[in-house]
C-alpha cells in the first residue's frame, strides 16, 4: 500500500504544479512588453501571450518618400517585442520544469 501513497501524493503535487502553471500562464498575459526602433521612434507594445497591443510611431519618423524606413522600424520593434516576451515566457514558466526528477523522462 506505500505505494498508492507516494503515487496519491505525486498526483497532489502535480495538481498544485498545475494550478500554478496555470497562474503564471494568466499573469503572463496580463504583462506588457516594450521593443521599440530607431531609438525610441517606433514602439510596439505585446502582451506575454505575444499580442500586439499598442503601436507607437512618433511624428518625425512619417517620411511619404520613405515608407521602406517605417516599415522596416515597425517590423524591428515588433520583432524586438516578441523576442523579450519570448524571454519572459522561457524565464517564467521554465521555473516549473527546473530541478523536476520524473522518472523514466531521461
Amino acid at each position: 500500500m506505500r505505494g498508492a501513497g507516494n503515487m496519491q501524493n505525486m498526483m497532489k503535487q502535480m495538481q498544485k504544479m498545475q494550478k500554478k502553471m496555470a497562474q503564471a500562464q494568466e499573469e503572463l498575459g496580463e504583462k506588457r512588453i516594450e521593443g521599440s526602433a530607431g531609438g525610441g521612434m517606433v514602439t510596439v507594445i505585446v502582451t506575454g501571450h505575444k499580442e500586439i497591443v499598442d503601436v507607437q510611431i512618433k511624428q518625425e519618423v512619417v517620411d511619404p518618400d520613405d515608407i521602406d524606413m517605417l516599415q522596416d522600424l515597425v517590423l524591428a520593434a515588433t520583432n524586438d517585442a516578441l523576442k523579450k516576451a519570448e524571454e519572459l515566457t522561457n524565464s517564467t514558466m521554465g521555473q516549473f520544469t527546473k530541478g523536476m526528477n520524473l522518472p523514466g523522462m531521461f
